[in-house]
């Protein structure tokens, strides 16, 4: 599958801010007005005049010299103009009067929600067309102008009570695991827009534009950097460069943030300790933070991961990571910063064959003793679950265990365990249900929205945090963008449905056809489910390579290693047992109304019951089927929603731009490939392990499929594939002859029309090629030149390419017919860079697992 990759130098065009001509022309001035004169307010205007002239064409330049306009303004620059519309005036009073300064709110006062809110007005005198735009900050001002643009491109007028909105949360940020090298920790869409060689880059033009997009669903801050490898970015070269950054996004109203490494004292400030009370490190943070704060003067904080996968922390001291985040936020305060500390801390060391080990339980036991400790500019970032972005984990219980602690809730936009925008997943309708999980603290409702927003607890300033990856090809996938619009629209308005997003952003980036609309906001809904069917259900998460790509199956990865992502599947059964009673009593951190429910088996959600319990595969669901049933069920049911995918798309042809519709047309053809890959994988060894057969005879049958290893073979060889499960009969066949090698099947089924599947592998860094023939003809030939992880015939790699005839109607066959593939090796030059935890191949040799016919349709 070719990458489909988009320009290498992104805009905001290529997004959902196309500002096409809406079906419906909205009644609006074109005419826009500021009666002040900062940047971000003029970033405004600029914005509206833009998609003014994009929405409405010649009708706006005729309309320019109406005495109408849309008229923006802050609330003091609405009175000091003394302007004749006094609703916006009163509203204007009001937003302001709702912003409680709290002492939290002392020390970061631009947080707070109210002072980015924004209301939008008709004028109410009766001869008048104007629309007033007012906020208590130039920063709402933004929020408002891309509202109003936002409603236009839906074919909406403004409403006549007017339109008040108030973020629901304070924090909205994207974080971005760029290194200074310009490549991207889990990173699936090229290099990064900040960073290359070791510097900020010169050409800033994209940022600019992510900028735009940020503030276009209100996000207000962007960590820059990986998490991970931290330390450098506080060199005073780079700090620069980080200005400039800052310099391009501010005019949009998105500050810049940086991930800083706790160690950064002894790394490169030449201390001796980074000990957080020792006098000397606290001294240098806080010269640090001066030092940045006069490049960048609305710098808006640090982010932390520390005692976590090997970083370094507080722990290395004996002290807790209250010290450490005190410390960075007592150097802050002075400035209105503020600290995100991730809660992702745990032991990657654990013991396996401790029944009571359990990663989960991490987050909670570190965290909660501290509640109430931390100073008020500190967040405590949390995971919306309690081990690491699966496609499906029970909701945190850390939200309700910190109550006098600041929380964000983090969840993540690039796919890391989701599909890695290779598939199409929208994580909307998952952040929604962990945001409308009540988590009943003190017995009564709190859902995980109101805690964010400090309606529960009294703690305002919360937020929501979503690790981006932007990249130079925009999240490396056209529909991969619905998830960073879906983020910025919830933690806005956690009320929003799912649903009614999808349908927003398609109508901005595909167009407003109503055939569009309704189709691919059904894909989008359906596509979440549907992964979560072909990869792990029932709560036993991503059955993936946990210490590797994190991409494709690996069911065993998960056990035998530290790290904590287990299943504990065994011959008898599967799940972990996290009760109180037997396991490692995990389910007890919730409140008592929630644990009651986890605890017991019987009232367990189905959806989660091997997370908590580990039970037989005979065991039954709530509808009755068997686990070892619901296994083999779920995953054909989701290979064929993947298909299904594809098909709804197919029916969009022509009525959507055409490098869009075959661009993602290959991308779904992949996906429904790959969810083959997975299904087969954890069936055939759920399969295997239990030793229950399928009712309905599919494990362990594949009609239609012709094996590599049977097959007449010139110049192949047989391979075993690690694990087996990723291989039809855990084999396949590779060719080290330069020339080529060739596999040959005669056909003697019943004649007929069919489609002929090749599944073969596709490594990285090399490009082999492929040839499909009948009868010594050729059919098809093509180049294995996708870019996918794993440098070992493995499922990650594995990749189906289906021919369906010259007219797309099948390929004729008819007992003794002959099949040939042929395949030619390439090799790969040496890459010094290549991620150390596999071991790469030299070269791709054009492996073959099988070939399949399936009846033409």
């Amino acid at each position: 599958m070719a990458a489909g990759a988009q320009s290498a130098e992104p805009n905001a065009t290529q997004a959902w801010l196309k500002y096409n001509p809406p079906a419906q022309r909205p009644r609006v001035p074109t005419q826009v007005r500021t009666l002040g004169s900062g940047a971000v307010e003029l970033s405004a205007k600029s914005e509206l005049e833009r998609g003014l002239l994009g929405m409405m064409g010649k009708i706006a330049l005729a309309r320019m010299m109406s005495p109408y306009a849309i008229v923006l303004g802050t609330n003091t620059e609405m009175q000091r103009a003394n302007t004749a519309n006094p609703v916006a005036r009163r509203n204007g009073v009001a937003i302001r009067n709702n912003v409680k300064m709290s002492p939290e709110y002392r020390a970061a006062s631009l947080w707070a929600p109210g002072m980015q809110a924004f209301a939008i007005e008709h004028d109410k005198k009766s001869d008048s067309q104007s629309i007033f735009i007012s906020s208590p900050t130039e920063q709402g001002l933004v929020y408002g102008a891309f509202a109003l643009l936002r409603m236009m491109a839906q074919g909406e007028d403004v409403p006549t009570a007017g339109v008040h909105e108030t973020p629901a949360l304070a924090v909205r940020w994207t974080d971005e695991w760029d290194n200074a090298d310009g490549s991207i920790e889990r990173g699936f869409a090229g290099r990064s827009i900040f960073f290359d060689a070791g510097h900020v880059r010169e050409d800033l033009a994209p940022v600019g534009e992510y900028a735009r997009l940020l503030a276009s669903v209100g996000v207000n801050g962007c960590n820059l950097n990986n998490v991970n490898n931290a330390a450098a970015f506080l060199q005073p070269g780079i700090l620069k460069g980080v200005a400039r950054i800052a310099d391009t996004m501010r005019p949009f109203g998105v500050r810049v943030a940086l991930s800083v490494d706790i160690a950064s004292p002894q790394k490169i400030g030449g201390l001796k300790t980074y000990d957080p009370l020792d006098p000397q490190v606290i001294a240098w943070w806080q010269a640090k933070t001066d030092e940045i704060y006069k490049l960048i003067p609305d710098f808006a904080g640090f982010t932390v991961k520390a005692d976590s996968e090997g970083q370094p922390g507080p722990a290395s001291y004996g002290r807790t990571p209250a010290d450490a985040a005190n410390l960075l936020a007592n150097a802050l305060a002075p400035h209105g910063g503020v600290v995100l500390y991730r809660a992702f801390v745990y032991d990657h060391h654990l013991d396996w064959n401790n029944p009571k080990a359990d990663r989960a339980r991490a987050a909670y036991d570190i965290f909660h003793p501290l509640d109430g400790k931390f100073a008020a500019n500190v967040i405590v970032q949390t995971k919306e679950g309690p081990i690491d972005f699966q496609a499906r984990e029970p909701v945190s219980p850390l939200f309700a265990g910190i109550p006098q602690t600041l929380q964000a809730m983090e969840v993540q936009i690039t796919q890391e365990y989701t599909g890695q925008q290779r598939h199409l997943v929208y994580l909307a309708p998952m952040w929604k249900e962990v945001l409308d999980f009540d988590m009943r603290a003190e017995n009564r409702a709190t859902p995980v929205k109101e805690i964010l927003a400090g309606k529960s607890f009294g703690r305002p300033l919360g937020g929501m945090v979503g690790v981006s990856g932007i990249g130079q090809q925009w999240l490396g996938s056209p529909l991969a963008m619905a998830n960073l619009y879906a983020f910025g629209r919830l933690a806005w308005n956690p009320e929003l449905a799912p649903e009614k997003i999808a349908e927003e952003w398609t109508r901005q980036t595909i167009n407003n056809d109503t055939d569009v609309v309704s189709t691919v906001t059904k894909m989008l809904m359906q596509s979440w489910p549907a992964y979560e069917h072909y990869t792990g259900p029932l709560g036993m998460q991503t059955l993936t390579g946990v210490v590797g790509t994190h991409y494709g199956p690996d069911i065993e990865a998960s056990e035998n290693n530290g790290w904590g992502q287990w299943h504990r599947a065994d011959a008898k059964g599967v799940g972990m047992d996290r009760s109180v009673a037997t396991g490692t009593g995990y389910a007890g951190q919730y409140p008592p109304e929630v644990a009651k429910i986890y605890e017991n088996v019987a009232t367990t959600p189905d959806e989660l019951l091997t997370f908590f319990h580990h039970v037989p595969y005979t065991y039954q669901l709530h509808d009755g089927k068997a686990v070892i049933q619901y296994i083999y069920d779920s995953h054909y049911q989701g290979a064929e929603e993947a298909a299904n995918l594809g098909r709804e798309w197919a029916t969009l042809k022509g009525k959507i731009d055409d490098r869009l519709f075959h661009e993602m047309a290959a991308r779904l053809e992949y996906q429904a490939g790959h969810a083959i890959v997975w299904r087969d994988a954890i069936v055939q060894y759920f399969w295997k392990l239990s030793g229950i057969a399928d009712v309905q005879g599919r494990a362990g049958s594949f009609p239609g499929r012709l094996e590599a290893e049977d097959a007449k073979l010139s110049g192949y060889t047989v391979t075993d594939v690690k694990p087996w499960e990723d291989a039809s009969r855990g084999k396949a066949v590779t060719c080290a002859v330069a020339s080529g090698c060739t596999a040959e099947w005669t056909y003697n089924g019943a004649a007929g029309e069919f489609n002929v599947a090749v599944q073969y592998f596709d490594l990285p860094r090399a490009v082999a090629h492929f040839t499909l023939s009948l009868n010594g003809q050729q059919l098809v030939s093509w180049a294995a030149d996708a870019t996918l992880p794993n440098f070992r015939l493995h499922g990650d790699n594995s990749t189906r390419f289906t021919y369906r005839g010259a007219g797309g109607h099948g390929v004729a066959l008819k007992p003794g017919d002959v099949l040939r593939v042929e395949g030619v090796p390439a090799d790969a030059p040496p890459d010094a860079t290549i991620s150390s935890f596999l071991t790469p191949n030299k070269s791709d040799p054009a492996a073959l697992d099988y070939i399949e016919l399936t009846p033409a349709q």
